[in-house]
């Protein structure tokens, strides 16, 4: 019985970007940012494994398996089942934390489930995982680049001004894994969403 409650009270948590100096403080990396964030506030650090970078930190009686995945955004899907399956993790303790063009920067939703809706992060997920049913992060980019120009928007680095507006969300991110762990997804979204 004890080891059942053990399964059932992790948590794999995997914040989406690209490796690389290149990427760093880029709007499509805001997944691993947010990771960060979480790592830092529970008083975890990260280390090279396979697939990923891996941090792990107990929280009220959780253990959040937090990674980062080190196979570029659209392969994501690899690493995160490799950790699924090593730490024998039920895709119902699954959080993808990802960045959005579809909500106004800053704008913080979770959700059950979900298409991938054109992003090849997600994409990916759902091809190794043969399924749209996990939880995910969703956090707003906004949409402010020309057509034809989404890729240079996505990866390109923040204005100072949407830093300054970003750096409190974050922290707010950060919570909404929390209670996402503690209370549960509908607790979460009734708590969070359309704050």
């Amino acid at each position: 019985m004890l080891l059942i409650n053990q399964i059932v009270l992790k948590y794999l948590i995997v914040g989406l970007g690209n490796i690389g100096a290149e990427y760093a403080n880029t709007r499509h990396n805001i997944g691993f940012v947010v990771c960060d964030a979480l790592a830092l506030d529970l008083g975890a650090s990260f280390s090279i494994e396979r697939y990923a970078s891996r941090a792990e930190a107990r929280f009220k009686g959780r253990t959040l398996v937090m990674i980062k995945p080190t196979t570029y955004m659209n392969l994501s899907g690899k690493a995160i089942k490799f950790w699924l399956d090593k730490e024998n993790i039920p895709i119902e303790n699954l959080l993808v934390i990802v960045d959005d063009i579809a909500l106004d920067p800053g704008v913080l939703r979770m959700k059950r489930q979900g298409s991938a809706a054109g992003h090849n992060g997600l994409s990916d997920i759902i091809l190794k995982l043969n399924t749209h049913e996990f939880s995910r992060l969703r956090v707003g980019i906004g949409d402010h680049f020309h057509r034809g120009f989404q890729v240079d928007y996505v990866l390109g680095q923040w204005t100072k001004d949407e830093e300054k507006l970003m750096i409190p969300r974050v922290e707010v991110a950060v919570e909404m894994v929390k209670s996402y762990v503690t209370m549960g997804i509908e607790l979460t979204m009734t708590a969070f969403n359309n704050k």
